[in-house]
């Protein structure tokens, strides 16, 4: 078995693309999940139909408490932690700063920069080699957002994903000294339920004029596929990249401005 791998918010696009590679790469895999329960319980069966090893765990990663029970359940279910990604990612409102309201800018950087500070505290209390940890590897789920700002569109959100930058920085400094590998993949606009419209993201229903504008300033000419995230993400994860840490990798179809 490769180690124990929790992957938040991974019941849907990136999240769910990492746990059935992460499972077929032979991770015991926790599928974190906030609210679609039966998304996740999905990804778990699919996982096991397989041969792997997958729980599901609701968790509320803005919240100590949730995040705490779910890395003790993760604990007491599949064994100590070796991996985790911080995918888990909102980004409600839409349109100019003046346009978005506070809940909305909260909420965001609740889930985006507490929620990776929260797992990533509770996972390093299992990694660490001062906490007794054999050391293992976290990937942070970033966004390309963070370099182009996202004007008049989701400034809030970039600004969020900007935060995962500086943590990944930070971090890869200081985890690498007890054996924990910290990086981020960053993606581009990447074909999953971010882009349908919905109540926690960033693109709202009946915006194919935007998403055509955007197309247009990718020179590889298409949206990305969870799948090819996954495959960035479980390569920084893996012992090839045993000499990465603190790095950003852009896997944005050459994107790097508006």
């Amino acid at each position: 078995m490769a180690g124990i791998l929790v992957v938040t918010g991974g019941s849907r696009g990136i999240g769910r693309a990492v746990a059935m590679l992460g499972a077929a790469r032979g991770y015991a895999v926790a599928v974190n999940y906030a609210e679609h329960a039966k998304h996740a319980g999905a990804v778990v069966d699919a996982i096991r139909a397989k041969g792997g090893k997958a729980i599901a765990v609701g968790a509320d990663v803005s919240k100590e408490a949730d995040v705490e029970r779910m890395f003790k359940t993760v604990d007491q279910e599949l064994g100590r932690l070796t991996a985790l990604v911080n995918n888990a990612g909102i980004g409600p409102g839409f349109g100019r700063v003046d346009e978005i309201s506070a809940a909305d800018a909260q909420r965001t950087l609740d889930v985006n920069v507490m929620g990776v500070f929260l797992c990533t505290k509770a996972a390093m209390r299992r990694m660490a080699k001062r906490h007794g940890g054999q050391g293992g590897a976290i990937v942070n789920v970033g966004s390309a957002a963070a370099k182009i700002g996202g004007p008049a569109a989701f400034v809030h959100y970039a600004a969020s994903k900007g935060a995962v930058d500086s943590m990944t920085v930070g971090l890869g400094k200081e985890a690498i000294v007890d054996g924990v590998r910290v990086n981020c993949v960053r993606p581009g606009v990447t074909d999953t339920d971010m882009l349908r419209g919905g109540p926690d993201t960033p693109v709202p229903k009946g915006s194919d004029e935007w998403l055509a504008g955007v197309l247009k300033t990718l020179p590889i000419g298409r949206l990305a596929f969870p799948e090819e995230l996954a495959e960035s993400i479980l390569w920084l994860l893996s012992d090839q990249a045993s000499y990465v840490t603190g790095a950003i990798l852009d896997v944005s179809g050459g994107r790097a401005t508006p």
